[in-house]
């Protein structure tokens, strides 16, 4: 299915208290990134949830500060990862995007946290602003969506 056809996000209702996210993102494209903030902001202010934002260094440090974060005093309900790695002339792209979303799921397996994955993998700059402008299929709200559902999902059951 292309992004074309798929249904616009829209913010699930979360049972219980607001929840509280930290977004962790990687803006070395800038106005990509921004563009996926600015829709998972969105979706988090509709379900009535409040979020922190962390930048990092780029996209394979992702995983790696969302654990220093489960290291952490403070509490998140969940997480969001943002990024954008556009392919190169080299095989860096291929080990970048593997590592970087290897780490992302290990993290999510190992510590069974609620993460929305809005990580964009593309061929050309021009795919990953069609993947985060406002008017379109914003992945940055479709990854807000999927950590307050995986929320949702662990409250239900009891495991957090």
């Amino acid at each position: 299915m292309s992004t074309q056809d798929a249904e616009l996000p829209k913010a699930p209702r979360v049972e219980g208290a607001p929840p509280h996210l930290l977004i962790v993102r990687a803006p070395y494209y800038r106005d990509v990134v921004d563009g996926l903030t600015t829709g998972a902001q969105r979706i988090l202010t509709e379900a009535n949830a409040t979020a922190e934002v962390l930048d990092v260094a780029g996209a394979f440090e992702l995983p790696q500060v969302i654990r220093i974060a489960l290291r952490g005093h403070r509490k998140f309900d969940g997480f969001i990862a943002l990024g954008c790695i556009v392919q190169g002339e080299t095989d860096h792209y291929d080990f970048i995007c593997k590592a970087t979303m290897d780490g992302i799921m290990s993290v999510s397996l190992q510590f069974g946290i609620a993460l929305g994955t809005g990580l964009l993998t593309c061929d050309t700059i021009a795919q990953a602003e069609a993947r985060s402008n406002q008017d379109g299929h914003n992945k940055g709200a479709e990854a807000a969506a999927a950590a307050l559902l995986q929320i949702n999902a662990a409250r239900h059951l009891g495991a957090v």
